[in-house]
């Protein structure tokens, strides 16, 4: 999956779902363009489900905040992963790749 361009970057959307428990608070965070897609390589099979990462629509840049209220976050797409590495949430190395989508978790303990 190709970066986006300069126009593209500047309307930047993302879907955001927080769900909370107690003290614990989960962010799925999802770039707009894969909610629902199904990814498929070698025998793994990633699916975006709108049943966990659809809430509200917002920017990369609001979801990155809420980043830091959250527990454990779960993050798919290339704008939000590379979002929360440029702002030091994710270890470069601690993505995966699937298809060409990036995939990042965080766990706060």
């Amino acid at each position: 999956m190709k970066p986006p361009n300069s126009a593209e970057a500047f309307a930047l959307e993302v879907y955001v779902n927080v769900r909370r428990w107690g003290q614990q608070v989960l962010l799925a965070v999802c770039d707009a363009d894969l909610l629902g897609k199904t990814f498929r390589e070698s025998d793994m099979v990633f699916e975006v489900k709108k049943d966990f990462y659809k809430g509200s629509r917002t920017s990369v840049e609001e979801a990155v905040n809420l980043i830091e209220e959250s527990t454990v976050a779960n993050l798919v797409g290339y704008n939000i992963v590379k979002k929360a590495i440029n702002e030091g949430y994710v270890h470069p190395e601690a993505v995966i790749e699937i298809c060409g989508v990036l995939h990042a978790q965080i766990v706060k303990m």
